[in-house]
């Protein structure tokens, strides 16, 4: 880095000791931009898109005395990561990584290398409607909270030690069909992905505690496709118009999040972070294996919602995943065995 000279970090993603070949992820001014991530060869330079260039060759002696755990490749079919020309949401363009993460989130899940654990139990869900307070924009998604002060709307079971109450739950979506989601299974990418989260009340006093802490939080993930009409989903679609804006709430009457949980209750679960700042690795993950299904113009109401407050330049709430993140040596366990993809 010279001066005026644009400054370019480099973060080893997988290096073989017996191979000429590393995979990287570059950041720069532009963000940490997934076109950036790739493997390269030993003794080649390398050009990003600010013109600056960096020598493997050089790194190499720097970067071998951090070995990482080799991340878990899928032995079913292609696990390929989604289109890297991807855009990404503003909030990402910043440096938002956690640095030496080793368990960070989304990640993609391969189907057959997933492991049956017989000893998982099936989750139980406990919602209360009543303690649903609001819906607000927060610039980045819409977000239903919940009143978490009681005990009564949670779950327990499954991968799960202790009782996690209810705080929020939230959507993640694309510009368009064909990207959305933040898990992947064998490299499908939906168009879009629930999240319901959810914070240790054992071990904690408050949701803000929980997320800093080891297992403190557990999220339940639903993955999105197009489909049939979700029914109790058009009550939450009708309130979108009054949130259109950043900062903006709606009040919500009685709503049971249950009703957005598939039928089939199997899961796959690995230890993750949250996907938005502070990315902290405080997450049980709990991805169920079967989509649920939405109309076209339900999930295009998603997309008519602004990340701009009143007065600002107009920005679509478009895009707000965050890219996959490498498994390293992490174990994806599943409460069923595996049949086949979806």
């Amino acid at each position: 880095k010279g001066v005026g000279q644009p400054h370019l970090t480099v973060t080893l993603i997988r290096a073989r000791p017996d191979s000429r070949r590393i995979t990287l992820l570059l950041r720069g001014p532009w963000g940490a931009d997934p076109g950036m991530l790739g493997a390269l060869v030993l003794g080649r330079s390398l050009r990003n898109s600010s013109g600056s260039s960096v020598s493997a060759t050089q790194m190499w002696g720097a970067l071998r005395s951090h070995p990482q755990r080799p991340e878990r490749c899928c032995s079913q079919g292609p696990c390929a990561q989604r289109n890297p020309s991807d855009p990404w949401h503003p909030l990402w363009k910043g440096p938002a990584s956690v640095p030496g993460g080793t368990r960070q989130s989304p990640v993609n899940i391969c189907w057959r290398d997933s492991v049956y654990d017989p000893q998982l139990r099936p989750l139980r869900v406990s919602y209360a409607a009543a303690s649903c307070l609001h819906v607000w924009n927060t610039g980045y998604f819409f977000q239903v909270e919940f009143d978490d002060s009681a005990e009564e709307s949670g779950i327990r079971g499954g991968p799960l030690e202790n009782h996690y109450r209810l705080k929020q739950f939230h959507f993640h979506w694309g510009a368009t069909d064909e990207r959305g989601s933040e898990h992947t299974v064998d490299g499908r990418v939906y168009p879009a992905e629930l999240h319901l989260v959810h914070w240790n009340s054992v071990k904690y006093r408050n949701y803000k505690e929980a997320v800093m802490g080891e297992n403190g939080v557990a999220v339940i993930g639903v993955l999105v496709k197009l489909g049939a009409r979700h029914r109790e989903l058009q009550k939450l679609v009708r309130v979108l118009p009054e949130i259109k804006l950043k900062g903006t709430r709606a009040a919500m009457g009685p709503f049971q999040p249950s009703c957005l949980l598939p039928a089939c209750r199997d899961y796959w679960t690995y230890p993750g972070s949250l996907t938005t700042p502070p990315l902290s690795e405080s997450v049980t993950w709990i991805i169920q294996k079967q989509p649920i299904e939405v109309a076209q113009d339900q999930l295009a109401a998603f997309r008519t919602l602004l990340s701009s407050a009143l007065g600002e330049e107009e920005r679509s709430m478009v895009d707000n995943y965050r890219p996959l993140q490498p498994l390293m040596n992490r174990e994806v366990r599943s409460s069923f065995r595996a049949m086949g993809g979806i």
